[in-house]
């Protein structure tokens, strides 16, 4: 596949996660971050920022019905088994309209299931019927490649680092499946924003979590690249793809900004 835009450190392709993931040596990947479609675009509605709008966010999001959509989890995740080394893991963030499935397919590829993270929204947005709960939380499961290898995961940062963004977590106590962040900042999305889009808190946490410098994550549904602005700015080396080329424009516009301000701290010092 052809690289949409390439720098040694976050490269980025247009086109199937499928057909990027084929081309990429076995064994070769240290984390995976998937926020796969929802597959929810349905003609409905939600809330954002106060105002009544529409869940749809492009074909790509449409479900096939759930023979198909479990199908479509299956063949990704096995393709991501594939290109991981033995000790790498996966990460998969989903609402209940999509994680249920994924984590069948987990376990279905043979995946260890690690935990089950539960991001808590503060600023979660209203539901507008009034019949069920508002839904204020998404799901993050991580799975490890092989159960008998040893995966990554820095304890002590974790325990003992610095994490003022969550409400939940306790200075010096072991930091718990529960975490409480806010939705992505406006400064996130000053170069335009994806339907999906994470926090940056969250995938910095994530690829603190579990990976070292220099290890390679990739992340097959990339959008607005949140995940490779995190690894790269930590010191890791990124690969994203995506099938539409406006979302890589805007991730491209975003790690540009971010190589920028990097480079004159470094003149600074």
């Amino acid at each position: 596949m052809q690289t949409y835009f390439d720098n040694p450190k976050f490269k980025l392709y247009h086109g199937n996660c499928l057909d990027l993931l084929a081309e990429l040596p076995e064994n070769s990947v240290d984390m995976v971050f998937a926020d796969p479609p929802y597959l929810l675009s349905n003609g409905g509605f939600t809330v954002h920022a106060g105002r009544r709008v529409s869940v749809n966010k492009g074909e790509w999001d449409k479900s096939n019905g759930l023979k198909k959509d479990f199908e479509f989890h299956l063949e990704w995740i096995e393709a991501v088994k594939r290109v991981l080394k033995p000790h790498g893991t996966i990460w998969i963030s989903g609402t209940y309209h999509s994680i249920y499935q994924c984590g069948f397919a987990l376990q279905a590829a043979e995946f260890h299931i690690l935990n089950d993270i539960a991001w808590f929204k503060p600023n979660a947005s209203p539901n507008l019927s009034c019949r069920y709960f508002t839904a204020s939380h998404e799901t993050v499961l991580w799975a490890r490649k092989d159960k008998k290898s040893k995966h990554i995961f820095n304890y002590d940062l974790m325990k003992n680092g610095s994490w003022p963004e969550d409400q939940l977590k306790k200075t010096g106590l072991q930091m718990r499946s529960v975490w409480s962040m806010g939705t992505p900042k406006s400064v996130e999305k000053k170069f335009g924003k994806h339907p999906t889009q994470k926090p940056e808190n969250l995938l910095k946490r994530i690829v603190l979590a579990s990976t070292n410098k220099g290890d390679l994550v990739i992340d097959p549904f990339t959008g607005s690249s949140t995940t490779g602005i995190a690894a790269y700015l930590l010191g890791r080396r990124f690969i994203g793809v995506d099938t539409d080329a406006k979302y890589l424009d805007l991730s491209i516009k975003r790690f540009k900004e971010l190589d920028h301000n990097l480079k004159n701290r470094y003149a600074k010092v």
